[in-house]
This record gives structure tokens, sequence and C-alpha cells, in this order.
């Protein structure tokens, strides 16, 4: 079993804050990947919060199309 992840009240506003942009069907696998990155560390801080942040808004993150060309 895994252990819980403890972040602080801002740590976890930034992660949910992310999440929200994204489309609902991507943010429990966005959620996921910043939960077994952040597993991996013994200690979390800002600076890790925003690198997980990064690396999986990369991965879940479609960007819209405002000009139609995909149609």
């Amino acid at each position: 079993m895994t252990q819980p992840i403890a972040l602080t009240d801002s740590q976890l506003t930034a992660v949910m804050t992310a999440a929200r942009s994204l489309a609902p069907w991507r943010r429990d696998a966005f959620l996921r990947a910043i939960a077994d990155d952040l597993s991996r560390l013994t200690e979390i801080g800002p600076g890790d919060i925003h690198r997980a942040i990064r690396a999986a808004w990369r991965v879940h993150f479609d960007p819209p199309d405002l000009d139609g060309s995909a149609a």
C-alpha cells in the first residue's frame, strides 16, 4: 500500500488549480501523474510541486483549436 502524500494547503491549491484547467476526463490521469511523481520524494517543496505540475501538464493538456483548423 502506498503512503499518502502530505501537501500544504497552498501546494494542494496549486495542483487543483492546474487540474481545473484541464478537460474533465483528463483530470484523474493528471492528478495520478503528479501523485506518482511526488511519491518518489522524501520531502516536497514548492519547486517539486511546480515541476510535477509542469511535467504532467505537458502530457495531459490538449490545447484548444482556436482557429478551427482541426475540423
